[in-house]
């Protein structure tokens, strides 16, 4: 009775699915290229990458999340790499170049012991223990207190992040800026702090001024022209 019916397709008929480890090799690779894509972005010597979106204009950055953003991949493996760029900006707002490289320094490391017959749970579970170890060391040795308070150390602790970035040169007049934004917007509720930078603060750019006239504007701001 059923042998006559036709079978029900749930994925097209062209469409192609592997399997085993050949597509975990090409998932770690596309990963991999990700990660050496912007690995010149990292570090002290970093370089700028060039980009050019669809409307011809150009746009020089070494922000690792700029210039994923602006890349079209179409392997899986890769999107999800992308995407640990995004979450990591939205939830910490720095080191999305330092995330994708350690990631992809995973993935390399995983493959020996993947062509070694090693199950991906025993290496996944492995990560894990190694990622509580590293937490626990920078709780206990390494990580220090901060005084909010304290306006010198948070200049320097916000330094260290300019330092890295195109502004550099400018970067006495951006820790201040940075400062000044966080504090303006900081809210204070029942000894519960908020800081929501991407709801109450926005960057906005005026054609023909410099980065020297930037300031922090307490207020709201209106286009008009006069």
């Amino acid at each position: 009775m059923y042998g006559s019916q036709q079978p029900i397709l749930v994925l097209s008929q062209n469409t192609k699915r592997d399997s085993g480890r050949k597509v975990q090799l090409e998932n770690i690779n596309a990963g991999k290229t990700i990660a050496d894509l912007i690995r010149t972005c990292l570090g002290p010597q970093a370089m700028l990458k060039m980009l050019m979106d669809p409307m011809g204009g150009i746009v020089m950055t070494n922000d690792g999340n700029a210039i994923l953003r602006e890349i079209t991949v179409q392997h899986p493996a890769a999107k999800s790499m992308i995407e640990i760029a995004r979450t990591q900006d939205e939830e910490v707002g720095d080191g999305t170049t330092s995330v994708i490289v350690l990631a992809g320094e995973m993935l390399a490391v995983a493959e020996q012991f993947l062509q070694q017959q090693i199950h991906p749970t025993v290496i996944i579970r492995a990560y894990r223990e190694a990622l509580e170890d590293m937490i626990k060391l920078l709780q206990d040795d390494v990580s220090v207190p901060l005084d909010k308070a304290d306006k010198k150390k948070l200049e320097d602790v916000v330094k260290s992040c300019v330092g890295t970035k195109f502004i550099g040169r400018w970067s006495d007049l951006a820790v201040k800026i940075a400062l000044d934004a966080v504090e303006t917007v900081m809210l204070t509720e029942n000894g519960r702090t908020e800081i929501d930078i991407k709801k109450y603060a926005k960057v906005e750019k005026i054609p023909g001024g410099s980065i020297d006239e930037s300031c922090v504007l307490r207020g709201v701001m209106l286009n008009k022209d006069v």
